[in-house]
């Protein structure tokens, strides 16, 4: 009997995907085996290498599955892209409702944006003041050189002020506004005696390698970024979420066809011993 027309669509929608599981793996692989390699890059080389590992086990199930008519392998394609599906849905919605709070504050006079770690979900605030994470964090941010713009920058006072900063150069790169502190150049800044009660205030150094990373401005950069990139993941999703429900019920036509044919087969086969 001819491939019906979803088990030729799996096919070909599962080669697809295996193909693009080869770089993603190929990227994870790499990523873990730089020498000169980030703390960010080895910390994301796992999740990377997963992701390629899943993507390919899963196009495979899926494309000899359908192509070849072996019903346990689609379904076991089948299975895994219900458990992705779920996973996938019920990360959109967490990640809706933990970034639902939180906005930069703006400053007067200033072109930036200051953030403060209390206007944030508890949820992320407990992951960014746990030390052993944010001891991670901390190291990626000083691999990555989040600051290294900001101190090769030849700015005045009046630029540097009216600059757009990004809430990690905001938060982790210079010392909160309320400090008063004064800017002489790059991550350079003057120290004064302040009546304010921002602990950040003595968090601060000039120190090129430590900045104010160790500072809750630090944390709430970090967490307006993650809030900024998980909302886009989101919306990301939703898209995906649509394509792989579809993919999936093209997916359940081609296991229903198997079973059809195979009993289709079972029967044609028995009618013809009985005759023998």
């Amino acid at each position: 009997m001819a491939f019906r027309l979803s088990n030729n669509l799996v096919g070909i929608l599962n080669a697809i995907t295996f193909l693009l599981s080869v770089p993603v793996l190929g990227v994870g692989i790499w990523l873990g085996a730089r020498a000169d390699g980030t703390e960010c890059e080895r910390y994301l080389s796992a999740p990377v290498i997963a992701i390629g590992v899943f993507l390919m086990v899963v196009s495979l199930a899926g494309l000899v599955g359908s192509c070849c008519r072996v019903n346990c392998l689609l379904w076991f394609y089948l299975f895994a892209m219900f458990v992705l599906i779920v996973v996938l849905f019920a990360f959109t919605v967490f990640a809706f409702v933990v970034t639902n709070k939180g906005a930069g504050e703006a400053v007067s006079d200033r072109g930036y944006k200051e953030y403060r770690l209390g206007d944030y979900s508890n949820w992320l605030q407990k992951r960014v003041e746990n030390n052993k994470n944010w001891n991670k964090i901390r190291k990626c941010l000083q691999d990555s050189k989040v600051c290294k713009k900001l101190q090769e920058d030849k700015w005045t006072q009046d630029q540097f002020f009216h600059a757009d900063l990004s809430p990690l150069e905001s938060g982790c790169c210079k010392p909160p506004t309320s400090c008063n502190y004064i800017y002489v150049g790059g991550t350079s800044w003057t120290p004064v005696n302040t009546n304010s009660t921002d602990p950040d205030c003595r968090n601060w150094t000039n120190d090129g390698t430590a900045l104010c990373y160790g500072c809750q401005s630090c944390k709430a950069g970090v967490v307006a970024t993650l809030k900024r990139d998980w909302k886009r993941v989101a919306v990301v999703n939703v898209v995906f979420l649509v394509f792989i429900v579809i993919v999936y019920s093209v997916g359940c036509c081609a296991f229903r066809n198997n079973r059809r044919d195979n009993r289709n087969s079972g029967y044609r086969g028995g009618s013809k011993g009985g005759y023998a």
